[in-house]
């Protein structure tokens, strides 16, 4: 059988090489996302380098897996392995690495000075790649949507944009920040236009809950591993692209138009991790979003924290109103609130717009779900502590999505509000009536992030 790693002898403190390589040794710790991305644009052909291994982290499930040879190309015929995070030392140890590159997103600062600390111990370079070396050019006009945080409301934004833009007569096209969960040589390029796409690709809750609402308003969504052949397969669809960030990371492809968004209710995370700083200082659009009910004050600090890092970039004020689809089945019930995924888990979040709406709705008593949490679902709360009296909608395997569906089963409540931007019930059986909580983007101040978009665009036809 293969080894997993090239082998190498020790001595005392320092590693030998057993069969000695020319070649710069790297590893790539990521979330099955940007570290695909930064391979292939940075190091796929490069023979000057190699990837030892890709670390895994955030996403459960995901390490065990390997890069498969038909994406990772000439150079490995073998694929390359992913493995979890925890093994980095040893990793670096014992296969000798010369180089750590760090390629994930939504961290605190200190998290990646720690992984970097860890890496510079061991012996390692320490990288970040930047986005001169991983924008890729694409053949259209692209305007991006991303997020100092997880869960601003970047998607709805995202949604709100098509929908006008197409209503210009344009042909618009979502490219969505990679989630290659599942079988990643199949995965290579994704074109959804119904939902049963979804269904054929099996994609997962997390997958669902950002294509679902595109595709509910007519939007094309493309995505994948491979972003060069993602792109140009969108060019041939589309005359506009819409760049769907994820987490808060920044776009794979050069933008002609950044927005950035931030988040009212978390208005000291403006700088505080990354790479959302560095999203907030490229942007040239900083969109705040859910300003409705923040004090003055509040939003006049968080004005001023966003100029000491961007004294360029025009400053829009947004909000994401929630409505519920029927309001009087939720007042003077037992609800259980679903949200959404990942703005309660790594986005940081206590509870989001469903509780707030239930609350609002004049619900008997928002239950608790850890009171009928199955195995699964108290692992995620084990890893996520900060969650409040919700759930988050996880299900990044068969086995978590059927815990998630024990979890509400198992309750004892009277209705279910969904505030997960996926049909919930059509993807799982649930024993109780579905209300749906549903949050859309609307203008908030004078200037229409609409027109502001109209303006540019005419501005790059002139």
């Amino acid at each position: 059988m293969r080894s997993t790693f090239r082998r190498t002898a020790t001595s005392g403190k320092a590693a030998t090489n057993v069969a000695a390589s020319p070649r710069r040794r790297i590893v790539i710790l990521g979330a099955a996302g940007r570290d695909f991305h930064n391979f292939n644009v940075v190091y796929r052909n490069d023979a000057a380098v190699e990837i030892v291994a890709f670390t895994a982290a955030q996403i459960p499930g995901i390490a065990g897996r390997r890069y498969p040879a038909t994406l990772a190309g000439a150079l490995y015929p073998d694929g390359i392995p992913i493995v979890d995070e925890g093994a980095l030392e040893r990793l670096c140890r014992d296969e000798q690495i010369d180089e750590v590159v760090f390629a994930y997103s939504d961290v605190p600062h200190e998290h990646v000075m720690h992984l970097a600390s860890r890496s510079l111990a061991a012996g390692c370079d320490f990288t970040l790649l930047g986005p001169h070396s991983t924008m890729l050019a694409c053949a259209r006009p692209v305007i991006a949507v991303t997020a100092v945080r997880t869960g601003c409301g970047k998607s709805q934004i995202a949604r709100y944009l098509s929908q006008h833009l197409r209503a210009q007569g344009h042909r618009v096209a979502a490219v969505r920040h990679p989630m290659p969960y599942g079988d990643l040589a199949a995965e290579r390029v994704q074109r959804f236009a119904t939902l049963a796409d979804l269904d054929r690709a099996r994609c997962t809750a997390e997958e669902r809950e950002e294509y679902e609402p595109h595709l509910a308003v007519g939007t094309l969504v493309f995505a994948g591993v491979d972003y060069a052949a993602i792109l140009e397969a969108t060019a041939a669809e589309a005359d506009i692209v819409l760049w769907d960030g994820g987490n808060n990371d920044f776009p794979f492809v050069k933008p002609d138009l950044h927005i950035a968004v931030v988040d009212a209710l978390r208005p000291t995370q403006v700088a505080t991790h990354h790479p959302g700083e560095a999203v907030a200082r490229m942007a040239d659009v900083l969109l705040i979003n859910k300003v409705d009910g923040v004090p003055a004050a509040d939003l006049e600090a968080l004005t001023r924290r966003l100029r000491a890092v961007n004294r360029d970039a025009a400053i829009l004020l947004g909000s994401s109103p929630v409505s519920l689809d029927a309001p009087d089945q939720v007042r003077n019930r037992r609800v259980l609130v679903v949200e959404d995924g990942p703005t309660i888990t790594h986005g940081g979040m206590p509870y989001g717009a469903g509780y707030v709406a239930a609350r609002a709705a004049g619900a008997a008593a928002i239950v608790d779900p850890r009171e009928s949490a199955s195995a699964e679902i108290r692992q995620v709360y084990d890893a996520y502590p900060h969650i409040g009296p919700v759930l988050p909608a996880v299900g990044y395997s068969a086995a978590q999505l059927a815990g998630l569906a024990a979890t509400i089963n198992a309750a004892a409540v009277d209705v279910v509000v969904a505030a997960t931007p996926i049909d919930l019930a059509r993807l799982i059986a649930i024993r109780v009536p579905v209300v749906r909580a549903r949050y859309e983007y609307a203008d908030y101040g004078a200037t229409r992030l609409a027109e502001f978009v109209d303006a540019f665009l005419g501005a790059m036809r002139a």
